[in-house]
């Protein structure tokens, strides 16, 4: 297969890419978030050629993309208020919404569940490919199952020439994190992956929100999960990635100290003469936090290199976007922080 490359710019890009999905072909789009596989999310063929072409968990749900809130009823039923009042305050945007599924949509693209996550993203291109395939578009980030997402077409092309009928390119993602996923089916709306949309913002509109443990923790292997990158591990490259927390002075003075030759440091661009000698990459700046979600999975991608030994990493404190840069990190590194105030 000869993977076509298309540009966002060429006025008959939608109707190529839409064609290829209304065939049932695999086209990567892209979002202000990531760059995601898509297929026609309402065949079941079709959406099984993204599970393949990623090597994705059956047990991992996918996202449908729709071209605006006036399609939720086609996919979803009993749905609240909340939902119409998200979709007005963040729709086109990173923000994917947990609803009861219809029986339209397949159970293999809602891994077996009776909800499906479902969203309008802030790409004009994308939802013209949508309009124009008339189906939504199933799909999760266009990398290759576990490894850090695609933040540019070239990205995808790595993971997948040859392998998909065509990508879209968009230029690079705006937001740069998968979006923020809530889940609207119980009493009270539950947080299940943070992104470009912060928990803050969620509670202005909702008044009430739950955080689930996939946000914090390590979610159990066996667990049935509603929305993708709550179980496995996920945005990693292959190396072991250590978050170590505190200070910039003590975070430097325990990394140096346990550095050896191969490992790399993955910090704020203000950190970097901290570490001169150790081989250092920024992913943005701590002072602009957009910076860091829009830089990190590319900075991820480039640490994906079997002759590194051990990633230490600098992850941002705070809310908004930069609790979904906390979250992806830790995922990266199945959790595992080390606190410098207590270890100097």
């Amino acid at each position: 297969m000869k993977t076509r490359l298309l540009s966002a710019a060429d006025p008959d890009a939608p109707a190529i890419a839409a064609d290829i999905i209304k065939s049932g072909g695999l086209v990567a789009i892209p979002t202000e978030t990531v760059y995601g596989l898509g297929a026609n999310g309402l065949d079941e063929q079709a959406v099984l050629k993204i599970f393949e072409a990623k090597g994705r968990p059956q047990d991992n749900p996918l996202i449908l993309h729709i071209s605006g809130p006036e399609q939720i009823e086609q996919f979803c039923h009993h749905i609240p208020q909340a939902a119409y009042d998200l979709a007005e305050a963040f729709w086109p945007g990173p923000l994917t919404m947990v609803l009861p599924a219809k029986d339209v949509v397949p159970r293999r693209t809602t891994a077996g569940l009776d909800t499906v996550g479902i969203r309008c993203p802030d790409s004009p291109v994308t939802r013209e490919i949508i309009r124009l395939a008339g189906v939504p578009i199933a799909a999760p980030s266009a990398n290759i199952s576990g490894k850090p997402s695609t933040t540019t077409a070239e990205h995808v092309l790595h993971d997948h020439d040859g392998r998909i009928d065509a990508i879209v390119d968009g230029g690079p993602c705006r937001v740069g994190v998968e979006s923020t996923i809530v889940d609207l089916t119980e009493r009270r709306p539950r947080l299940l992956r943070p992104g470009g949309i912060g928990p803050e913002q969620l509670i202005s509109v909702l008044g009430d929100l739950v955080v689930d443990k996939a946000v914090t923790a390590q979610v159990d292997k066996d667990a049935v999960v509603k929305a993708p990158g709550m179980k496995y591990r996920h945005y990693a490259p292959t190396e072991p990635v250590v978050i170590v927390s505190g200070s910039r002075e003590n975070a430097a003075a325990y990394i140096r100290a346990h550095f050896e030759p191969g490992d790399r440091v993955l910090c704020f661009e203000e950190e970097l003469p901290l570490y001169d000698g150790c081989n250092p990459l920024s992913y943005g700046r701590e002072a602009d936090v957009n910076t860091l979600s829009a830089g990190l999975f590319a900075a991820l991608r480039e640490l994906d290199d079997p002759k590194i030994h051990q990633v230490y990493a600098r992850c941002p404190v705070g809310g908004g976007v930069a609790y979904a840069v906390q979250n992806r990190l830790k995922k990266a590194a199945a959790f595992h922080i080390v606190d410098a105030e207590e270890e100097i």
